[in-house]
């Protein structure tokens, strides 16, 4: 499609269903997910990686500390070391995936956050494989407890002695390692995602963004329906007044049964035109019949044959049917003016709590993502946390996708 199409991305190839959308909202853990045997194996391993984080912080600092207090090599070294910490950080990045299903965003922390990271994990790290040997020496003094029972070699006092103590110790070591587990999970987000504040500043700037694009989509919007009444509507009520004044005047009966039926021929385009204008305002079939019944309407409307896939169970929130179905009208009007298409695909579809629209058309491709057409559509969607896409490379075929939050 040419001319006046929408775009967001054209690099990028349309989503399909299943597929998340990136980036905006993406989170640093998903760890509730995992099982508990996994986490108990992901502490103890977090315990290995500790040690090799020292052990490089030991070797590096042997090899680098002198570079790093001469102010002439502090930065190259300094460099060495982070790319080194970098590697191995990795290492705890997988470790956080495999064991906790933790999902981090492609997010490039700066040399000194690994660093921080490192060290700081290092210290937990060591501290967990401290806690966790006293509590398999606590399990053996339990089990030597246990044999002194068997034997009778214990007293009644030393006996509620040992029990006290060692109740008391084994809560201080499971809370300890609870914290640690915490204080593990809670480094990696600070390191391999954006931190609460910058994830706050990102999504006040969108929700200004987006704020601004609204306003500016609503004045386009206005305009243009202002442009369609004058242009259209109201040109063709000047000549139907016209064609009637003219008929009024006429003294010759034929002519003026000419003239009466031009008038009625006029005020039908007036009329089509006109519920033109009123559905690209809001078509009232969304509310009586539905997002499928309106759908098929801009399918009947087309000069093309459409063809729809509708899987969309249950009732969907207003405000995403109206952004489903501008999104849908505006493609295929932009394929039936611009692409030199020979049918049209929309597929829409619900799926974990998104709402996913697809317009592919056989058409000419190279849509222009610049084009005013579709930019307040582009907004609509924005406005309401959704995802806008088109794929339109040169010879086609054009897909536009657009995915709509509806849990």
């Amino acid at each position: 499609m040419r001319g006046d199409r929408a775009g967001t991305e054209t690099h990028r190839p349309p989503s399909t269903p299943g597929s998340r959308p990136e980036g905006r909202h993406a989170s640093a853990s998903a760890a509730n997910s995992a099982p508990r045997l996994l986490k108990v194996i992901g502490v103890l391993l977090g315990c290995f990686t500790a040690l090799l984080g020292l052990l490089y912080f030991i070797l590096a600092g042997a090899v680098l500390g002198a570079f790093l207090l001469w102010p002439h090599t502090r930065g190259r070294a300094h460099t060495v070391l982070a790319a080194g910490a970098r590697r191995i950080t990795m290492v705890d990045r997988s470790r956080r995936s495999a064991f906790f299903h933790d999902t981090f965003p492609d997010h490039h922390s700066s040399d000194r956050a690994v660093l921080g990271y490192l060290a700081a994990r290092t210290y937990s790290g060591v501290l967990c494989g401290i806690v966790v040997a006293l509590l398999v020496i606590g399990v053996m003094l339990a089990g030597l407890l246990t044999a002194g029972i068997a034997r009778a070699t214990l007293t009644w006092q030393e006996l509620l002695i040992q029990l006290v103590l060692g109740g008391v110790l084994l809560f201080l070591d499971v809370q300890g390692l609870r914290s640690l587990a915490a204080l593990d999970s809670r480094l990696a987000r600070e390191c391999f995602g954006p931190s609460e504040h910058e994830v706050l500043v990102r999504r006040i700037n969108e929700l200004a963004a987006s704020r601004a694009a609204v306003v500016q989509a609503v004045d386009v919007e206005r305009r243009r329906i202002e442009r369609d009444l004058h242009d259209g509507v109201q040109q063709r009520l000047v000549a139907l007044a016209m064609l009637l004044g003219r008929a009024r005047r006429s003294k010759v009966p034929e002519q003026a049964d000419d003239l009466l039926e031009q008038a009625h021929k006029e005020s039908r385009e007036v009329l089509t035109e006109l519920r033109e204008v009123a559905w690209s305002i809001y078509p009232s079939a969304l509310d009586d019949l539905g997002l499928q019944e309106a759908l098929g309407g801009v399918s009947e409307r087309c000069s093309i044959p459409t063809r729809i896939e509708y899987d969309v169970p249950g009732a969907l929130p207003t405000p995403i049917e109206t952004a489903a179905y501008f999104v849908v009208s505006e493609a295929v009007t932009n394929a039936a003016k611009h692409s030199a298409a020979e049918d049209v695909f929309i597929r829409v579809k619900r799926y974990d709590g998104f709402l996913a629209v697809l317009v592919r058309d056989s058409g000419t491709g190279g849509a222009d993502p610049a084009g005013s057409g579709l930019t307040g559509l582009r907004s609509r969607v924005a406005a309401l946390d959704g995802r806008l896409d088109v794929h339109s490379p040169p010879g086609g075929p054009t897909t536009i996708t657009a995915e709509l939050p509806c849990a």
